[in-house]
């Protein structure tokens, strides 16, 4: 897969000589190596070239709402898109009001507690407003489609959803599923609901694909099996080449994946997480981390990257790339007044006097 993504890359090179410099941002995703891998990489070194050069497309990636704010965990996700919009591309969040309520079982060993409908509903709306609010910030006036999976399921009965979509999935075919496989020899086993997730997050690409012509959806690298449970009944149900864009997880420095259930979030709503705590993150980043991150997290110019690493070489103590790359993800995140008031409580700190943390 890494090998047919790099080919994807130097076929850009002499596409963008004569396409609209709005491609360079999607270019500068891949090169960055935001965009790890694709599916399928059989096919897709090709066709995903042309599909993208051949005028706006549209993409998608999906958050489930089990809690009401995302987490750097997700912040990847989010940039992937940004990296799309910026291209000139029509970009879709799907907030999943339905597949939270069954629990992606995606990198985890046992499953989710159960969430009731109420509160599942506050959890999309804190998520709306932070996918608003980041793109405005990267944008003023920019737009992010936002959509609720729980809008095009809401109508539909078990019997008839099981009669109409689940005959075009193989058993076979979903058990050989990493996600499936782990659970499947851990102690606690696989509930079905947990199993037929992969089936829902299938057709969450389905129904964008037939109403708003998407066929690129974004996924971290441990989404890679419902990637392909989509792309399969997609291309078994109408015939269409359909791909995903697999995202690297940002793990701690144990190792661990960064996110909610591990512990370790970082919370990208002020309430969770201060603009102060958030900025101190990544001023904390590791020497070993700071130019990966400056290259994943932020849109400066990779030779400026460099030029921040090169400073950083000369003058290590200032920890120069590590500042830049907080302040240029705070600002991400919460806003110009954001990055400003974690700054005023930095040095507050230092003076021995104690503002509003948030």
């Amino acid at each position: 897969m890494i090998h047919a993504l790099r080919s994807i890359s130097r076929l850009y090179r002499p596409l963008s000589r004569c396409l609209s410099s709005s491609i360079e941002p999607l270019v500068s995703g891949t090169r960055r190596g935001l965009f790890k891998d694709v599916f399928p990489a059989e096919t897709a070194r090709l066709q995903l070239s042309e599909l993208l050069s051949s005028g706006p497309q549209t993409v998608y990636c999906g958050f489930d709402p089990t809690a009401d704010s995302l987490h750097v965990g997700n912040l990847l996700a989010l940039l992937g898109l940004l990296h799309f919009h910026r291209a000139g591309h029509h970009v879709i969040a799907v907030v999943g009001g339905a597949t939270a309520q069954i629990g992606d079982p995606s990198g985890r060993n046992q499953e989710r507690e159960p969430l009731s409908p109420e509160r599942v509903e506050e959890n999309v709306l804190g998520i709306r407003d932070s996918l608003h609010r980041i793109f405005a910030n990267h944008e003023p006036g920019g737009r992010v489609t936002v959509l609720d999976n729980a809008a095009w399921y809401r109508q539909r009965s078990a019997v008839e959803f099981l009669a109409s979509v689940g005959r075009h999935f193989r058993m076979g075919t979903l058990l050989s599923r990493h996600s499936v496989q782990s659970r499947l020899s851990s102690a606690e086993g696989m509930s079905l609901t947990e199993f037929t997730y992969q089936v829902f997050q299938a057709y969450d690409f389905y129904y964008l694909n037939q109403k708003h012509g998407c066929k690129i959806q974004l996924g971290g690298t441990d989404q890679l099996g419902n990637l392909m449970s989509g792309h399969d009944f997609i291309h078994r149900t109408t015939g269409e080449d359909v791909f995903g864009i697999l995202l690297p997880l940002i793990t701690s420095t144990t190792g661990d994946k960064l996110g909610k259930s591990a512990g370790n979030a970082v919370w990208l709503n002020r309430a969770r997480t201060s603009p102060f705590e958030f900025y101190q993150y990544f001023v904390r980043q590791q020497d070993s981390n700071v130019e990966r991150f400056l290259k994943l997290f932020t849109f400066l110019p990779l030779p400026e990257i460099e030029h921040i690493m090169e400073q950083h070489a000369k003058e290590p103590e200032k920890r120069i790339p590590q500042k830049r790359l907080a302040a240029e993800v705070t600002k991400l995140v919460h806003g110009k007044e954001g990055l400003e008031s974690a700054k005023r409580y930095g040095a507050s700190l230092i003076c021995g006097s104690y503002p509003n943390l948030n």
